[in-house]
């Protein structure tokens, strides 16, 4: 109890999860022609996302924050709803905030 696995390359599966879920979300935020007024928000909290994932040890609320903040500025663009997903699925992984 409370022990995180490790990969094979010494990182936690759940950051390397997170780590491929916001890469994905960035090539196709890239790649999508549509401007929309929140998109530098978009970029910014993926950006974060992906800074925390590299330290190896994200805190949970400034996860949920994140995703909360991208889900808010992409949520209406349905061509990028699949690769949200797999951004929220990886930050469930790391479980709920603690409870004030």
């Amino acid at each position: 109890m409370g022990q995180t696995r490790v990969t094979s390359s010494g990182e936690d599966p759940r950051v390397t999860e997170l780590r491929t879920a916001v890469s994905r979300l960035r090539r196709e935020l890239a790649g999508h022609p549509a401007e929309f007024p929140d998109r530098g928000i978009a970029e910014d909290e993926l950006a974060a996302l992906d800074a925390m994932a590299i330290t190896g040890v994200p805190e949970i609320p400034r996860l949920r924050r994140s995703l909360l903040l991208i889900a808010g500025a992409i949520g209406s663009v349905s061509a990028l709803a699949s690769a949200l997903r797999d951004v929220r699925s990886a930050v469930d992984l790391f479980g709920e905030p603690p409870r004030r």
